[in-house]
């Protein structure tokens, strides 16, 4: 099975990120002109501070009734988010997706962010390969291409 590179090498590393103070209303903009669901939070260094998602938008802005325009990134966003390497097996990531009921995972590689991958990426993955193996066999079986 796959890595995280291969997805990354395949897609990109570039990670949307904000800071802080920004405000959920300009994070879920970002969010909306990028087609991403899903923000990494960073400091001035660049180091991660936690992530925002659609479904943290859901559970901690509209349904405690706070105002997207008048919310922090930073009183909201999940601070510890669950995390792979690069060198993590894409079935790993779909064990830890599943688990932990999520759907983005920040790539770090020695404490610093070299991507983001979300349950689409794996599932695509996952596809892919399986695709090639079903060539593989029926060119096996057929004896031609």
């Amino acid at each position: 099975m796959g890595k995280v590179r291969n997805i990354l090498q395949a897609k990109g590393n570039q990670v949307f990120s904000v800071d802080p103070t920004t405000t959920v209303y300009r994070a879920i903009e970002l969010m909306s002109e990028k087609n991403i669901g899903g923000l990494v939070i960073t400091d001035a260094d660049g180091k991660m501070l936690g992530i925002f998602t659609e479904r943290d938008y859901a559970r901690r802005v509209i349904l405690q009734g706070r105002s997207s325009k008048d919310t922090l990134i930073s009183d909201i966003m999940t601070t510890d988010p669950v995390t792979v390497s690069s060198d993590n097996s894409i079935e790993d990531c779909m064990k830890l997706m599943t688990a932990n009921f999520i759907r983005h995972l920040p790539v770090l590689d020695n404490d610093c962010l070299c991507g983001m991958i979300s349950i689409g990426d794996v599932v695509r993955s996952i596809i892919d390969e399986q695709r090639g193996i079903i060539e593989e066999l029926e060119v096996y079986i057929t004896g031609h291409r």
